[in-house]
């Protein structure tokens, strides 16, 4: 969930629930792999983010979506 947008509002809606991809080489620099609303991938640093856990229902309904 995004919980810093500032420089990118255009482009991160505080409060939101993004989806992460994996990119070990991205976390490595302190990024995280972001799908954002026109379903393309961009890295944003990770501190803009906190991990949440959401039921798998939720989930399976955020990947189909993006």
């Amino acid at each position: 969930m995004c919980v810093h947008n500032e420089g990118y509002e255009a482009s991160l809606e505080r409060n939101k629930i993004y989806v992460v991809l994996s990119d070990e080489e991205a976390e490595r620099d302190g990024d995280l792999r972001i799908v954002d609303e026109g379903g393309e991938d961009y890295l944003f640093a990770a501190d803009r983010f906190v991990p949440i856990e959401v039921p798998a229902l939720v989930r399976a309904s955020l990947l189909k979506a993006s």
